[in-house]
């Protein structure tokens, strides 16, 4: 979703469309002070104290120096919170496309498992995700990435998009899913596993939760792993691989019919 100008008819607002002149030491700018020492520390501060508690001012304390001397290198905090998100899309990795032997569906796992990773290493980037453009330099080598890949799986360009869609909206809701519910561990000062084991506890002598626990037990049961970090590699991993199977199984249909077709099925 991209962040727009108050006023209609403009163009979408972003610090990666703004061509801002160079930083001109001034006598008043603190010693050793620069945009990438203000971007590391915004990010620090985020993955600390999360995105609803960070303020131009604290930031400032953080580094030791005054609101206004932040405010020589970013015009306001959503131009910063832009450089900080680029900032940790650039902790990515993307998969080596000129080996010999490589495989797009491998591929699209390294991404996916990529982005899962970043947005639980860092919760806010989800909010952030939905609310800039995304257009800085990691998160366009990103998106190129991903399309590259899955150029290379077959699917006709119009059906392209979709499928990205298709796999990074997936992962977008799983991985904020997780990030929220290790914030919440971490803000009632236990482990994930102990959270977790101790919501089971509290419904399971319920009546009202009987079908839910019984139908929840042989599941997890079935799946297997013994910590809730196992428990979602498996459901992570199996979710990817549905959602890779749909896209050869659409691929090896065949048919010529673009996404709006009223019906899934090649004519006879």
């Amino acid at each position: 979703m991209a962040a727009t100008d108050s006023s209609a008819g403009k163009r979408p607002s972003s610090i990666w469309l703004s061509a801002r002149p160079p930083v001109k030491r001034k006598a008043e700018q603190p010693a050793g002070l620069d945009l990438d020492k203000i971007v590391a520390a915004t990010v620090r501060l985020l993955d600390a104290e999360g995105l609803a508690k960070f303020s131009m001012r604290r930031l400032a304390a953080e580094l030791g120096v005054t609101a206004m001397s932040v405010y020589w290198y970013v015009n306001t905090k959503d131009d910063l919170l832009e450089f900080a998100l680029d900032s940790v899309m650039g902790e990515m990795r993307l998969p080596d496309e000129s080996a010999p032997d490589r495989d797009w569906r491998d591929h699209l796992r390294e991404l996916a498992g990529e982005y899962r990773n970043l947005m639980i290493a860092h919760p806010w980037s989800s909010r952030l995700v939905g609310t800039y453009i995304n257009i800085g330099p990691h998160s366009i080598a990103f998106s190129n990435a991903s399309l590259r890949v899955m150029k290379e799986s077959g699917l006709s360009l119009d059906q392209i998009s979709g499928a990205l869609a298709a796999v990074f909206q997936f992962v977008y809701g799983f991985a904020t899913v997780e990030g929220l519910f290790n914030a919440r561990c971490a803000e009632a000062g236990v482990s994930v596993d102990t959270y977790f084991h101790q919501v089971m506890a509290a419904v399971q002598d319920r009546p009202e939760f009987a079908e839910t626990m019984e139908n929840s037990t042989k599941v997890m049961e079935a799946r297997g792993g013994s910590t809730v970090e196992e428990m979602r590699d498996r459901d992570f991993a199996f979710a990817l691989d549905l959602q890779i199977a749909g896209i050869e199984a659409l691929r090896d249909r065949g048919d010529d019919r673009g996404p709006g077709s009223p019906e899934g099925t090649r004519p006879e």
